[in-house]
């Protein structure tokens, strides 16, 4: 779409009369913000109407993408950035005499989602429209998100995120297309000429209505389709059976027990009724969901037969595990098909994505909970697993002792990465090394049995939004250099390897990297009223917070650093600055402890009269997307320093050196490829390997105290935990002192501590060399366009999903 200055800005004055009555003198800022998304939706909404139709007109298969998260961030500027208006926008803002970063600020991060699981779904929904594939969401429209982080004197505060106060400008209510979801209730099974036929008695109803959000391709006309879905009643649902007032006030018990199941994201599950949330969520999501999948393809196609051929059902993580159950219900139960039938077509159809190693979030639910909650789907997972498990016998006599392990239904529990493993033709991990962790140990047995479904695809990220729009300026100076093509084909931006030396592009790239670094410094001085150093080295570890993700280390570095400031004032140091954003779990005590500790210890270092000329730590409150969006052009330190073997991929790390910081990282996850694209000298690795934390793990001989006693550095940072010296009293931060030496480290946070100081030497020592330094950035964006999400979504279409691109016409009226 193209429009000039003139056009804009005569078309932004007849809107903002016709929709507020007011002259630009008038306006205020939201109204402004209000006036170009209807300008915008003007021209989004044929294109999204044209999309739907020719994916109807047209037989090939759709792939639906389920996930509990979708973390989009701010959608104006990607979305004006994909129509090629974002440019003209901020100029025609300007002559009008509005800031338009004041303009976009008008929209609120919407909260659903929390981290890189969430992140990369929205990535990838923008590579799906950007590469013309037809591709949809399927999440839940959460009313508070997961919670807006506050720190009150040093500890994190959770305030609900009511990102839905205003209008959400992008979304549209489809209340025709409202789906019925059923909770709980009986199953009276019944024998007519020789079949069993099952019905759902005296059920819980929830109305599952759909919000859709346009996902709007780049420089093409593609807009695909999100939806969030909304549990809401009405009393059409409930039952009035007087008119005494204990029944109204009965209606408003039900009506908000319902409204519960979208409120917030991953509702604390350490307590019962938690978990009951918690597990309505998914179903509530996945029923939906499949529901109107079904009911589309029946709409446009004659037999449920075919649905393999036109419906792939990505499950983003464990959370829609009960897609397998959930299907073969509605193939069984409503259109009447056979086990052998359904069961076939739920193989065909369904295809997981593992994340994780971590056993915590490889979920397992009580078996009476879920026969509670979800009778009919009880009875098939049941039966699920009695085939399964038969056909270990049978066919698998080697693997009989592993039965019990390997079960979906085993020891009172209901192991739902196992349900999604037996009932999808495909196993993906997101990262190399992560791949060949879940096939040779995690799940070893279930490689062995299915190895053809097991596969590997590396995460990514979009370059659009996190170098195009997120880093103008460096995105210029690198168009300036190898032209645009990169933009459309992010793998040409290994072109750059040939201006890696080259003295003016690295004085170009440095001379963006310290706008970007002042941005974000005057943030910090207005928000937290803290001066940094526009100058300094900024590392940051901005990531969720979890023990394995080791912000403990970072933190013990920086006390280190502080320790020797201490016995040594004249030491020559480059200034730093230590950037920390994560939220931590509400129920995820040692996690808040850890934010205390960064918060206590950044005000002992940034209120130091001489110590806080070289160091600055922040810990800046309710990080998201567009918090990142800040963050990460100004980094020169990228930290990715999880206990190896535990991180999936990360895909933190790949935005950092697409905006070219250099990672310190341990040999994990999505690093490993990192390190092979750009090369040793270009990567500060450190730390255990996989391999030796698993033989630690085996042999069991680590014993964290050893590390203690015998580095003097280390026992220094650590007694400074329990001798008042960050705190008014000795006990604020034992449980960690104590997590690490009584429960013995789980995360070899001491054995990795000398070797991730001597790496941070060499970093300090590197930052030194500035031309060094700066070739080592411009290899890094160079090889970023390998770790670009339109790759990783074109290895999903071509093997998994079998998916290709559908051009989509222009609109008639447009």
């Amino acid at each position: 779409m193209s429009m000039t200055t003139d056009q804009l800005s005569q078309l932004l004055k007849e809107r903002l009369t016709s929709s507020f009555g007011k002259s630009l003198e008038e306006v205020t800022t939201k109204e402004v913000f209000q006036s170009i998304c209807f300008i915008m939706k003007d021209s989004i909404y044929p294109n999204w109407q044209m999309t739907k139709e020719t994916y109807e007109q047209n037989d090939k298969k759709q792939v639906y993408y389920f996930s509990m998260e979708f973390l989009l961030g701010r959608m104006i500027e990607t979305n004006l950035l994909n129509m090629g208006l974002l440019d003209v926008v901020k100029e025609t803002l300007v002559s009008l005499g509005f800031n338009p970063d004041e303009v976009f600020k008008e929209e609120h991060d919407a909260g659903l989602g929390n981290g890189g699981l969430g992140r990369l779904a929205a990535c990838f929904l923008d590579s799906l429209a950007s590469l013309q594939l037809p591709g949809n969401g399927m999440g839940i429209r959460y009313k508070y998100g997961l919670f807006q982080q506050k720190v009150v004197n040093g500890y994190q505060v959770e305030l609900p995120d009511y990102w839905l106060e205003d209008e959400y400008m992008w979304e549209t209510k489809r209340a025709d297309k409202a789906i019925e979801v059923r909770f709980g209730g009986t199953v009276e099974t019944t024998e007519i000429n020789g079949e069993l036929h099952f019905q759902h008695l005296d059920y819980e109803r929830v109305l599952a209505i759909p919000y859709d959000v346009p996902i709007v391709g780049y420089d093409n006309n593609t807009v695909n389709t999100l939806r969030l879905w909304s549990a809401e009643s009405t009393t059409n649902h409930f039952h009035f059976h007087s008119s005494r007032g204990h029944d109204y006030y009965h209606y408003l018990d039900y009506k908000r027990s319902i409204e519960k199941i979208s409120e917030f994201l991953y509702p604390d599950d350490s307590y019962y009724e938690g978990k009951i949330l918690r597990l309505k969520q998914q179903y509530f999501l996945v029923s939906a969901g499949l529901q109107s999948i079904l009911a589309r393809h029946k709409k446009s196609q004659d037999s449920i037969y075919d649905l393999p051929n036109h419906v792939v059902v990505q499950i983003n993580d464990t959370h829609p595990s009960l897609v397998v159950p959930e299907l073969m219900r509605l193939l069984l139960d409503e259109e009447k098909l056979g086990w052998d039938e359904a069961w076939s077509i739920t193989q065909q159809t369904v295809a997981y994505t593992n994340h994780t190693t971590l056993s915590e979030a490889l979920e397992k639910w009580p078996e009476d909970m879920i026969k509670t909650l979800f009778p009919r789907l009880y009875q098939i997972i049941h039966e699920i697993n009695e085939r399964f498990c038969k056909m270990l016998w049978f066919d698998y006599p080697e693997l009989r002792e592993q039965i019990p392990e390997m079960a979906i239904l085993a020891y009172g529990q209901v192991h739902m990465a196992h349900l999604a493993m037996v009932g999808s033709f495909s196993i993906n991990g997101v990262a190399k090394l992560h791949t060949n962790i879940i096939k040779n140990r995690v799940m070893k047995p279930f490689y062995q049995v299915f190895p053809d479904r097991f596969n590997n695809k590396t995460n990514g990220i979009t370059h659009r939004r996190w170098l195009l729009n997120a880093n103008p300026g460096l995105a210029n100076v690198i168009s300036e250099a190898i032209g645009t093509d990169w933009i459309k084909q992010p793998e040409q931006l290994k072109k750059l390897l040939d201006f890696s030396a080259d003295r003016g592009f690295q004085e170009a790239a440095a001379r963006v990297k310290h706008e970007n670094k002042k941005k974000l410094a005057s943030y910090i001085k207005n928000h937290y009223n803290v001066t940094i150093d526009d100058q300094s080295i900024v590392d940051v570890h901005i990531k969720r917070l979890h023990g394995y993700k080791r912000q403990l280390l970072n933190l013990f570095h920086i006390i280190h650093l502080y320790n020797s400031c201490l016995e040594n004032p004249n030491q020559n140091m480059t200034p730093r600055t230590f950037i920390f954003g994560a939220k931590a779990a509400p129920g995820y005590t040692f996690a808040k402890q850890v934010i205390k500790l960064i918060n206590a210890v950044a005000e002992k270092i940034n209120n130091h009269p001489t110590i806080s000329k070289y160091l600055k730590v922040l810990f800046l409150e309710n990080y998201q997307v567009t918090l990142a969006e800040l963050i990460i052009p100004a980094s020169d330190v990228s930290e990715q320093i999880s206990t190896a073997s535990k991180e999936a991929s990360g895909t933190g790390n790949m935005k950092l050196m697409m905006n070219g910081a250099l990672t310190i990282g341990t040999q994990d996850g999505a690093n490993v490829e990192i390190g092979e694209y750009v090369g040793s000298d270009n990567i500060f690795t450190f730390g255990l390997t996989s391999e030796e934390v698993f033989t630690y793990q085996m042999r069991g001989d680590y014993r964290a105290r050893d590390y203690y006693n015998n580095d003097r550095r280390l026992r220094n940072v650590m007694d400074l935990l329990v001798n008042q010296h960050f705190s008014g009293d000795d006990v604020e931060f034992k449980d960690i002192f104590y997590s690490l030496l009584y429960n013995n480290d789980e995360y070899f946070v001491l054995r990795d501590f000398d070797s991730y100081v001597s790496t941070q030497n060499k970093v300090n020592h590197t930052y030194q060399q500035q031309e060094q330094w700066l070739e080592k950035s411009i290899i890094n964006i160079a090889h970023s366009g390998a770790f670009s999400s339109d790759r990783t979504i074109q290895e999903y279409a071509d093997d998994i999903w079998k998916i290709r691109p559908i051009t989509i016409p222009t609109h008639p009226i447009l």
